[in-house]
């Protein structure tokens, strides 16, 4: 049962280290429309008002979530 979760805990590390990576060679190189997207999906919620800014990703959050949720289905399909 440990070496599973193990291996699981270990891909999910690897995910985040390349995410990382991602995320500072973005930061970097500046691409233009690499991650254009992330934070402007039509669900996400912005206010802004003179004193006040309110941000609330609903959009970003489902994308990510269906994206880890195939992730974590196909490292449980390879592992198992």
């Amino acid at each position: 049962m440990f070496t599973e979760l193990g291996k699981l805990l270990v891909a999910i590390g690897i995910i985040a280290v390349l995410a990382g990576i991602a995320l500072i060679i973005y930061q970097k190189t500046g691409v233009p429309g690499f991650f254009r997207w992330f934070g402007n999906l039509p669900l996400d919620i912005k206010i802004q008002r003179d004193n006040f800014r309110f941000y609330f990703p609903l959009g970003t959050s489902i994308a990510l979530s269906a994206i880890l949720s195939f992730l974590i289905y196909l490292i449980n399909k390879f592992f198992r």
